[in-house]
């Protein structure tokens, strides 16, 4: 099994594999591409959106500045509107539905490393390395996330879901509520 597939599948992997600094790269190119367009060229924007994401649905557009790990694990659905300095860090599938908004600095995380320094470093011949492991995020559609909150791996976040600026998603948030806070809750069911 390569690095990748482990990757994916949510057990631990070497993120320094090449395999995956290749994507890496790749990813980075396109987002220094991406990010250094002037906002009105509309065609060009889309082309990089699609050469660097997994799934785009018609419609969406993402502000610059934008990061990812990879991009190649991100899919978002149509109309989807994704403001200034987003980070989606897709070690895993990241998943955003239709009909979206997030807000500026908006952060979704997949990787995860273990709590204790003894099981989270590995020392190798060539340094040091960290034990990574991954989870995916899935948000559905119709979901407003608020400015500067973060998503931790492993979430799920159900349809019509409005998400409060600041919040920390630690667990998943059901179909059809307003949830904010750190940790987020649920609030108020809509």
């Amino acid at each position: 099994m390569t690095e990748k597939e482990k990757m994916l599948r949510g057990e631990p992997y070497d993120s320094r594999d090449p395999e995956l600094i290749a994507l890496y790269h790749r990813a980075r190119k396109l987002l220094k591409a991406f990010n250094a367009l002037d906002s009105d060229e509309m065609a060009e924007r889309d082309r990089l959106l699609t050469e660097l994401l997994a799934g785009k649905g018609q419609g969406v557009w993402i502000e610059a500045p934008f990061f990812c790990d990879y991009g190649a694990h991100i899919s978002i659905g149509r109309n989807t509107f994704v403001n200034v300095n987003c980070m989606l860090l897709d070690d895993n599938f990241i998943t955003i539905g239709e009909n979206g908004l997030l807000a500026p600095y908006v952060q979704i995380y997949t990787a995860l490393h273990p709590l204790k320094a003894s099981e989270r470093i590995i020392q190798t011949g060539d340094g040091m390395r960290y034990r990574t492991s991954s989870k995916p995020v899935h948000i559905g559609d119709n979901v407003w996330i608020g400015g500067n909150t973060v998503i931790l791996p492993g979430v799920r976040i159900g349809h019509n879901v409005t998400i409060g600026a600041g919040s920390v998603v630690t667990k998943d948030i059901p179909d059809n509520v307003l949830a904010y806070g750190n940790p987020c809750r649920v609030v108020q069911h809509l």
